[in-house]
């Protein structure tokens, strides 16, 4: 940003760059205001805004010549919760539109902002597919009414990995494969009288799923 300059001073010149005929400016500025939400702002200089809307102007001057793609490199650095949220929602509506990629090492930005996810680690390419891929869940917990069983009767159902014991009633169950273990816990329960009273799935956090895609755990 030139932060000498008010929003409408930067995003002209910025639409000029980009080569808008002259007569489409005007109208190209004002779109991309509404957009980000900074009309209000028009005559101020950059540098008296706060970071939050400072991103915003960047923003707008990303969008200002209606591009098909869209590149962000840490588009909520450095801003505050709320600032960030109101970043979040931006993304959001702009990527209704046109394709957002969002180069980023802030994890939980990529969660709550994307759909795709290709994660590289010194160069190579360690994971690519969707947010559901990346997040899919390898862990239950399992709460009993009861008194708790043998840790063999849990390690009997297929596709068990390991157990955690969290209390005497409460487990927390690894395993591999797909989500039908879910089915073949509750069955279990039935059949040996275990009065299930509630199981969920988990997953870990997004920390951790690198730390393992990376090899570092």
């Amino acid at each position: 940003l030139h932060m000498d300059m008010t929003v409408d001073e930067y995003l002209y010149h910025c639409a000029d760059i980009r080569l808008i005929p002259k007569s489409e400016i005007p109208v190209a500025v004002e779109r991309a205001k509404i957009k980000c939400g900074i009309s209000h702002f028009s005559k101020r200089v950059i540098s008296n805004l706060s970071g939050g809307y400072q991103q915003r102007v960047g923003i707008a001057q990303s969008i200002i010549h209606d591009p098909l793609f869209v590149i962000l490199d840490e588009p909520t650095n450095g801003l505050d919760p709320n600032q960030i949220l109101e970043i979040r929602h931006l993304i959001r509506e702009i990527a209704e539109e046109r394709a957002v990629l969002i180069s980023t090492h802030i994890l939980p930005e990529v969660q709550a902002a994307c759909d795709y996810i290709m994660m590289i680690e010194h160069g190579n390419m360690v994971f690519k597919g969707s947010i559901d891929n990346y997040m899919d869940p390898s862990v239950l917990l399992v709460i009993m009414h009861n008194a708790p069983m043998d840790d063999a009767e849990f390690m009997s159902i297929e596709g068990m990995e390991r157990i955690e014991r969290l209390t005497r009633t409460r487990f927390r169950l690894h395993f591999k494969g797909d989500n039908s273990i879910v089915k073949r816990v509750v069955e279990k329960a039935v059949n040996n009288n275990w009065h299930l009273r509630e199981i969920s799935l988990e997953k870990e956090s997004l920390d951790k799923v690198f730390a393992k895609l990376s090899g570092k755990i």
